[in-house]
């Protein structure tokens, strides 16, 4: 129920700051949207400790008590992308304020009239 509970939290907070007019409270709400959609993967997988990831040859997937390894390799492709968009929308971020001197979106929306 905490794990619930706190995904929500990340979403919800993760969305308020999406919808700021701040370019920088973009980019947090873009991370803080990845983290919540990584925790959601985890959490509807579940942790099994001391199960290996695949099972022997002779065994059947029901008989066997297995993890299954998808979800993992889905939240470390997940972690990479998002730290990739993230590098990437500082780098907008910071050449925008170079060039405008504010992050502000309707600042920027004036330059260009």
């Amino acid at each position: 129920m905490l794990l619930a509970i706190t995904v929500g939290v990340l979403f919800t907070a993760a969305v308020y700051l999406l919808l700021r007019r701040s370019l920088l409270k973009l980019v947090l709400g873009l991370v803080l949207i990845g983290h919540a959609a990584n925790l959601l993967i985890f959490s509807s997988v579940g942790v099994r400790r001391g199960r290996p990831p695949l099972i022997d040859e002779g065994q059947t997937a029901l008989a066997a008590p297995y993890t299954d390894p998808l979800p993992p390799a889905l939240i470390l492709t997940a972690i990479v992308i998002g730290f990739a968009v993230t590098a990437f929308a500082i780098v907008l971020l910071r050449r925008a304020y170079q060039e405008i001197g504010s992050d502000d979106l309707d600042d920027m929306r004036a330059t260009e009239q």
